[in-house]
């Protein structure tokens, strides 16, 4: 990062002291996140010689992957689908890489690209700013210090996944054991001969509750909506990677009937433990309102054992368990939130066009990649890393051509031009280049 000098407005020399922040005009985008989506764009962006700045709120890279996942998670798709754009997974990885795998891959990823974020800035708030064309980007540390980037493209690559959804229970306060949610799972050994209620049938809640009992914990998962349940493997083959070989040559309905049938055929008529299947198909549903179907991990033969309890919905807690909607009083020592996680984008972008209230872009794959006035978003395609490595190269291109047909040649007027208009429109904090 290269700088000038610092530039005071006239007669405002006296009054700088009062503003703490910074000013920076960054020479190229502000990518908001340092996760797999971010990691992607930068990596394009580099390849064309166009300079940015990455602004992440934790002290990491991928931190969901780093703080937020339990210990035996794997990569539920084949690794072909998952690796991020210009490098492949090493060749001794296996088909479904292990947490710990994945992070060294996105950990050397980010080494190649020599691709270093701003960590522990975490967004307040983006606003395009019409009088100069510019976005404007501030940050809070952990130390409280404030900054505002200045930048001419903003991309948003702060995921899915950014903020844990926690539901709210009639009589949660009561409830004398403890609560956790999922991301702050570990592992079964914590609950070890305990009585646990797992919340969420997705697949984290599968995973969590087949840990528990391979951890010798007895554990009881609420189920209060239909899921598609779906093998893993087809005859050895992925799934997923059928589904989507299949979806080249037949229609969504047609395929969707054939990974119900092969799913009834692998593992048996599952409602009669309490697991509904959608009357809509597992890949409409999914296009439709972005709900993922679950990969069985071994977790639907531990049901028909009896191992892990299927109940419904809760309708209140108490001191010692929960009262379910059926009447049934379950006493249970602690419980784990599975119920997923939110993007958080509407908390922070003052823009209402191209991001919807729940946070992802109003036009759906593959045209939600490109807002107007140099916006852009990475990682809301609901369609896990492939869709958004799809996403980031048109992204990184975009920008890239823009940047090589225009910038380089307008880079110091613009810079100059920049420095003089913010310095007298943003409380005339100190203003430095990158």
């Amino acid at each position: 990062m290269s700088h000038c000098d610092h530039f005071v407005p006239p007669n405002m020399a006296e009054q700088d002291d009062f503003f703490t922040g910074r000013c920076i005009l960054v020479n190229g985008p502000v990518i908001v996140g340092a996760g797999p989506s971010g990691l992607a764009v930068a990596a394009g962006l580099k390849q064309q010689g166009v300079p940015f700045v990455m602004l992440e709120r934790a002290n990491c890279i991928a931190s969901l992957w780093q703080n937020r996942t339990y210990d035996r998670l794997n990569l539920h798709l084949p690794k072909q689908f998952c690796e991020l754009p210009y490098i492949p997974f090493p060749e001794n990885f296996p088909e479904y890489p292990t947490k710990h795998q994945f992070l060294d891959y996105l950990k050397s990823y980010a080494k190649y690209f020599e691709i270093e974020p701003t960590f522990n800035q975490a967004v307040q708030s983006a606003k395009y700013d019409e009088t100069c064309g510019l976005w404007r980007v501030k940050t809070v540390s952990s130390n409280d210090s404030t900054t505002e980037y200045i930048c001419r493209w903003l991309v948003v690559a702060s995921g899915e996944n950014a903020e844990k959804v926690v539901p709210e229970f009639e009589g949660s306060q009561e409830f004398s054991g403890n609560v956790v949610h999922a991301c702050d799972y570990k592992t079964g050994e914590d609950f070890r001969g305990k009585r646990v209620l797992v919340v969420g049938c997705g697949n984290s809640g599968m995973e969590v509750s087949l840990d528990l009992c391979n951890h010798d914990a007895v554990p009881s998962m609420v189920v209060r909506s239909s899921v598609h349940v779906l093998p893993r493997e087809i005859l050895g083959k992925s799934t997923f990677e059928l589904a989507v070989w299949m979806t080249k040559w037949l229609p969504v309905w047609a395929v969707d009937k054939m990974l119900v049938a092969a799913a009834r055929l692998s593992l048996g008529n599952i409602e009669k433990y309490g697991v509904k299947r959608p009357s809509m198909g597992p890949l409409q549903l999914k296009n439709t309102i972005g709900k993922t179907p679950v990969l069985d991990m071994g977790t639907l033969s531990r049901i028909k054992s009896g191992d892990i309890r299927i109940v419904p919905g809760i309708k209140r807690f108490q001191e010692s368990g929960v009262e379910l909607v059926n009447g049934e009083l379950l006493e249970i020592d602690s419980v784990i939130l599975a119920t997923g996680y939110s993007s958080n984008v509407p908390s922070w972008l003052k823009e209402s066009n191209f991001f919807s209230r729940d946070g992802f872009p109003r036009s759906p794959f593959p045209n939600g990649w490109k807002g107007k006035a140099g916006l852009y978003a990475v990682g809301f395609t609901r369609r896990g890393l492939s869709g958004a490595s799809l996403d980031a190269i048109r992204v990184a291109q975009d920008i890239g051509k823009i940047w090589n047909q225009e910038t380089k040649q307008k880079s110091h007027s613009r810079i100059a031009a920049c420095c003089f208009c913010f310095s007298f429109n943003c409380c005339h904090r100190r203003c430095k280049p990158t």
